[in-house]
């Protein structure tokens, strides 16, 4: 079984952690699919149809993305809102998501002390995606513990990225 990430960066190769991530997954595609949906629709036009056969299609979703302004990449919030369709996501008859296993990978550009009700941002990862959380459950998906990297703005070292992609493969395994 594979695990099926959805790759939201809006300009992955300017990214050293997001950059760092993807070649590691590509050194396991009998463990991951990866799905890069800003190099899938570059206009914006998004194919629900084949997006919903892809997520039927596992069932482990990793949604992977830059965390900025305390939220998804907008065309990961329009993939959101265009495929997640009443009658096929929830709804009396929504149903196909039910079960699935989904997951946030995100690179934060803040120190993660800032993430405390004490820091400067004062509130935790996990308010900050409680938006996530909610919709994974009222589709009828257990949502999984984030995986994040911290200071990948400017603090994280090349050491600490290539240590995250590591720790980031058996994220994904442990919860296959």
């Amino acid at each position: 079984m594979t695990t099926l990430v959805i790759l939201a960066h809006p300009n992955v190769e300017a990214s050293r952690v997001n950059r760092r991530w993807r070649q590691e997954l590509l050194l396991h595609p009998d463990k991951v699919t990866i799905h890069e949906l800003y190099k899938k629709y570059p206009d914006w036009k998004i194919d629900v149809t084949s997006e919903q056969q892809l997520l039927e299609a596992h069932q482990h979703i990793i949604f992977q993305f830059p965390l900025y302004w305390y939220s998804y990449p907008p065309l990961l919030k329009k993939w959101l809102d265009d495929v997640f369709t009443h009658g096929w996501a929830y709804g009396s008859n929504g149903n196909k998501l039910n079960g699935k296993r989904m997951g946030l990978a995100m690179s934060i550009g803040d120190k993660q002390e800032n993430y405390l009700p004490t820091g400067s941002v004062s509130f935790t990862v996990d308010e900050v995606i409680a938006p996530f959380k909610a919709s994974a459950i009222h589709v009828g998906a257990t949502t999984l513990p984030y995986f994040a990297v911290f200071g990948a703005s400017f603090q994280a070292s090349d050491e600490a990225i290539d240590q995250s992609a590591a720790d980031y493969i058996r994220y994904i395994v442990q919860h296959q």
